[in-house]
């Protein structure tokens, strides 16, 4: 037997409804996952949850995923020792001596944002708090500064190769089912894949728009207007402003202080992609130095073969011990508030950790063949839509809309990667094999689609009410969590819809230059008839 049949659809479809119900990601992949133990189990409850604590143990023993495990969590430490130097702080007033006027105090609130690709929560409050009396001297509402602070938090961290989120797509991509079809590693298809995520790279491309072409929409162009009148936020409408936390205040602390690991993580990891690829050689016998082995293959090869859980691990453990020596060489940090930060940063990791670790056991139990345990659920959609006829064109929009709705409902894009990439997939690998699609087309089909999921998911951390990021961007930068909410809200389905339509383009010609043509197309007549179009709407309304 190499399936279950419609049985294996009851896992995902479960996790899907209780997240609607609950909107607790954890709880519902628990459930989920139990769901599909409880069938490969034949009903037995004990074997069920015998099976769910294998599934767990097994994820975490092996050894890429552990490695990823433990980036995710150091990289909490390391973000949790760079909230407590006050760096942040001195960026902030070193910036806020060279910015008079409203564009440059917007530009550079996304360019802050952009730098601190390595984590959602710290990016919103760090980049909020310092920002925020830059962006009152300068009359810039508040809910604009959350706007740019929410845009350059979930967007840019897919974005960024070396982040949490980042290694975990990667992570549960490379156990799919059809991955191994695309002859390449996980790593390579990230990096190649980064063009085809057209939701994270319009929604930054319209922060950008917005800024310099000052064409705001919408509820954002009245809170702009009363901002200008000297009015910052609408607490009469909205409520009144969310509370934000001050970083902390060092004024022994530099801008460099900020810089400093940022670029150490950058550095390290570029170093330690090639350089895994060399090890792995002198372990496998082939050479015996790690020149000879350099000598052996081309730089890019080194990259393109690395295994990156060992590189992105080393990096992260090189960088925080580096970062380590060098705050407390500075005095910026005691021994007791290193330990208390790197603590508070990994501890702050542990939900991120714990829905990562669920994700790979419901990827695991989808996948497996019911000899292993599993219910073999790829291999039954592969024949179903086979079969059906399903066309491959619609596929990346479809995708895309429905793990827009989960992530949307549930307020999480990584519960919604690890539903919806192990069955978007294989579904993909087997209609392109199916329609007789040459290697690379293969490869670009699921490029497409597996961005068109990770888009989705990306869209409902960044728009909904209920996300993390969303309620941080709100706190960051003092702004009524509601006004935020419904200023942005037109800013993001904007970048949803020009998004949706590249997908159904890019599907039907399979191509990359026909996604963004498209989606650009609309892009810009949406910015040059959306502002004039909703105020006729709001006169009549």
């Amino acid at each position: 037997m190499e399936h279950f049949g419609i049985l294996g659809i009851i896992p995902p479809v479960l996790t899907i409804i209780l997240a609607f119900a609950t909107k607790d990601v954890i709880v519902s992949l628990f459930l989920g996952i139990v769901s599909g133990a409880l069938i490969a189990a034949g009903g037995n409850p004990f074997m069920a949850l015998m099976r769910f604590t294998d599934l767990i143990a097994d994820s975490l023993a092996d050894g890429w995923n552990i490695r990823i495990f433990l980036f995710c969590a150091l990289l909490g430490g390391l973000v949790g020792m760079l909230t407590k130097t006050g760096a942040a702080g001195a960026f902030g007033r070193w910036a806020s001596a060279k910015l008079k006027t409203r564009t440059s105090s917007q530009f550079m609130t996304a360019v802050f944002g952009i730098i601190i690709f390595i984590d959602d929560y710290f990016n919103s409050l760090s980049v909020g708090t310092v920002m925020r009396p830059i962006c009152d001297k300068t009359r810039v509402s508040r809910a604009k500064l959350a706007y740019i602070l929410d845009s350059t938090a979930a967007p840019i961290c897919i974005l960024a190769p070396i982040s949490s989120w980042v290694v975990t797509v990667m992570s549960i991509i490379r156990d799919a089912q059809g991955f191994e079809k695309l002859g390449m590693s996980e790593f390579q298809f990230f990096i190649r894949a980064i063009p085809y995520n057209l939701y994270a790279l319009l929604a930054l491309l319209l922060v950008f728009a917005v800024i310099f072409l000052k064409r705001d929409f919408g509820p954002m162009k009245r809170s702009e207007e009363l901002a200008a009148r000297g009015t910052l936020y609408n607490e009469a409408l909205y409520g009144p402003a969310s509370g934000a936390e001050e970083t902390a205040a060092n004024k022994a602390a530099k801008p460099a202080d900020m810089l400093f690991p940022i670029i150490v993580l950058i550095i390290s990891a570029v170093v330690f992609f090639p350089v895994t690829t060399w090890l792995a050689a002198i372990n496998g016998g082939d050479v015996s130095s790690l020149s000879d082995a350099a000598r052996s293959m081309t730089l890019g090869e080194a990259f393109n073969n690395t295994d990156s859980s060992v590189a992105l691990c080393y990096a992260v453990v090189f960088t925080i011990t580096a970062t380590y020596i060098y705050y407390l060489a500075r005095r910026l940090l005691t021994l007791k508030e290193a330990g208390e930060a790197l603590r508070g940063g990994i501890n702050s990791m542990a939900p991120a950790l714990i829905i990562l670790a669920m994700a790979w056991a419901i990827g695991t139990i989808i996948k497996a063949a019911p000899e292993e345990g599993g219910l073999g659920l790829g291999v039954y959609l592969s024949e179903l839509v086979r079969g059906g006829g399903f066309p491959v064109w619609i596929l990346p929009a479809v995708m895309f809309i429905v793990s827009a709705v989960i992530s949307f409902a549930t307020g999480t894009s990584w519960g919604t990667f690890g539903i919806m990439l192990p069955i978007a997939l294989p579904i993909i690998t087997t209609l392109a094999e199916a329609n007789g699609m040459a290697q690379d087309m293969l490869v670009h089909a699921s490029m497409i689609v597996c961005a068109a999921v990770i888009g989705g998911a990306v869209f409902g951390d960044h728009a909904s009410p209920i996300s993390d990021t969303t309620i941080l961007s709100s706190t960051g930068a003092s702004c009524p969590h509601l006004e935020h909410v419904a200023t942005q809200m037109p800013y993001a389905m904007f970048s949803a819809v020009c998004a949706c339509v590249g997908f159904i383009f890019g599907g039907i010609f399979l191509s990359l230059g026909a996604a963004w043509i498209s989606a650009l197309a609309v892009f810009a007549a949406g910015l040059l008839v959306l502002p004039a179009l909703m105020d006729k709407i709001k006169q009549k309304g």
